[in-house]
């Protein structure tokens, strides 16, 4: 089973960046989809970005399009998410998670329930 670990969240002002990591220990990320999720407090985990670890295909929730970036870096196990253009609305809880072995995830409708080995999270706060 893969252990995820998710790195780089912090405090940052509105219009910032920061660059999220997920690295994976165990065993690999391919052949299955790795998803970014956000969650605030009292609210239930949303979908941010998913790349197919295969493929390269990538899916952006609509309220991060052109903003977000998802990438894999297969040599070192990671995907990375690049966040610019931070707004307030951004600070939440992120999350990096594996499609469940098993499941049949579509990148135009993902949710977290197909997703599994969830991280410890990272704290994203923007200040505006």
């Amino acid at each position: 089973q893969v252990q995820l670990v998710e790195s780089g969240g912090g405090v940052v002002q509105a219009g910032g960046s920061l660059r999220l990591s997920c690295a994976a220990s165990g065993r690999t990320f391919s052949p299955y989809t790795v998803g970014w999720f956000r969650q605030y407090p009292g609210k239930e985990r949303e979908f941010v970005a998913a790349i197919s670890w295969s493929f390269g295909t990538t899916n952006y929730a609509d309220s991060v399009k052109g903003r977000f970036t998802i990438s894999r870096d297969n040599a070192i196990k990671t995907v990375n998410l690049q966040m610019n253009s931070l707004i307030p609305e951004d600070t939440a809880v992120y999350y990096c998670a594996q499609q469940i072995p098993g499941t049949v995830v579509s990148l135009g409708k993902i949710s977290p329930a197909d997703f599994g080995s969830w991280g410890q999270g990272t704290q994203v706060t923007v200040s505006s």
